[in-house]
């Protein structure tokens, strides 16, 4: 679901990135709060969460990959706001580092898995929940169903800025310029794959989650619920902070971090995700066609697409480090440097807002 640079156009790009800005400036001010107390030790863990599952790509039909987000755990741990930020902070560093989705469509990608669906995923686990206590088993049912269903949310609105594309902008002779499949293929090529085993992963994580919490400090569960919160809801309505009591989240993360060269085993590339070398080589285009309706993509490469492509270039591209020859542990070695990277991003963004104070209570626990 990472679109990379050149599948859309700069128009696109520049609409997305006006979209999402109001998101971001008013997520900043409601955020900035926590972010100067020792919560922030829950949004780095949260943010590194959603960086590391995104690597645990799943086989999908049509001989394409797809991957879970964390779409409702970051709103059900965080809050919606705080959520927007901790996803958008992961794609960041994905994009700029790894090559996973690109500079110019960041606000394209953020607009889709860190601000629409996250979004959805609060309201309809706040909706489903209800008022029950933070350890009731409706939460976990909530969680899964909120995931399954934010996570098709975001994949359409994927496939729409994917579909417009050759509608939009094209050549003299009517050539697309960026991504070349229309609507009728873009919206089931991205549906299928993410209504069967993407969503189902999401599912599945989110409820996990959510009952693993309830298990180990149920109050994790307080900011998206404050109306529980405020009355006990069964538990205590002191809300842990400080990293010590978010110990049991870190160990959860490392262990994803080892299981990381799983997301290995996937065949294939995540649909709208081909390179511009991928277009150009002559075996790639037989794999497309499948997944996308058996419409095989142009024969040459889109000329703004190609343009595009080169805007930015990472330094680990596809979480493979030059100067690793096995790619298992040069996955797991990309996985703890971008974990590192997101931490270090949180801790910055709360120097920033805050002055310093939150590392100061953060390593006062």
């Amino acid at each position: 679901m990472h679109i990379p640079d050149g599948y859309l156009s700069p128009l696109t790009c520049a609409a997305a990135y006006v979209v999402a800005a109001p998101f971001w400036f008013v997520a900043l001010r409601k955020v900035k709060g926590q972010l100067q107390t020792r919560l922030v030790p829950t949004v780095a863990v949260v943010s590194a969460f959603s960086f590391v599952i995104m690597m645990f790509n799943l086989p999908l039909p049509g001989g394409t990959t797809g991957h879970a987000v964390g779409l409702a755990v970051a709103p059900i741990l965080l809050g919606p706001w705080a959520a927007m930020l901790a996803i958008s902070i992961a794609l960041f560093i994905q994009a700029l580092f790894f090559g996973d989705g690109g500079i110019t469509t960041f606000g394209a990608n953020c607009l889709n898995m860190a601000i629409v669906g996250p979004w959805v995923a609060y309201w309809l686990y706040r909706l489903i929940s209800g008022e029950t206590p933070l350890a009731s088993k409706r939460r976990v049912f909530a969680a899964a169903a909120a995931g399954y269903i934010a996570i098709s949310v975001a994949a359409l609105l994927a496939a729409v800025q994917f579909g417009i594309q050759p509608i939009f902008f094209h050549d003299a002779a009517g050539a697309p310029l960026y991504a070349p499949y229309a609507l009728a293929i873009t919206i089931p090529a991205m549906m299928i794959g993410h209504l069967s085993f993407a969503g189902l992963a999401e599912a599945v994580i989110s409820g996990g989650v959510v009952a693993y919490v309830q298990k180990v400090d149920p109050r994790l569960l307080s900011l998206s619920t404050p109306q529980v919160a405020a009355t006990g809801g069964g538990e205590a309505a002191t809300l842990p902070v400080g990293w010590r009591p978010t110990r049991a989240l870190w160990a959860g993360l490392a262990a994803l971090l080892i299981a990381s060269p799983l997301g290995l085993l996937a065949a294939g590339i995540a649909w709208g995700e081909w390179g511009v070398d991928d277009f150009k080589d002559a075996a790639v285009p037989a794999q497309i066609a499948p997944a996308s309706g058996n419409v095989v993509p142009p024969e040459s490469v889109p000329q703004g697409m190609e343009r595009l492509s080169s805007f930015w270039t990472a330094p680990m591209p596809d979480y493979e480090p030059a100067f690793m020859h096995n790619e298992y542990f040069g996955y797991i070695l990309s996985a703890m440097v971008g974990t590192g990277l997101v931490v270090l991003a949180v801790l910055l963004l709360s120097a920033v807002l805050g002055g310093g104070r939150a590392q100061r209570a953060a390593a006062n626990p």
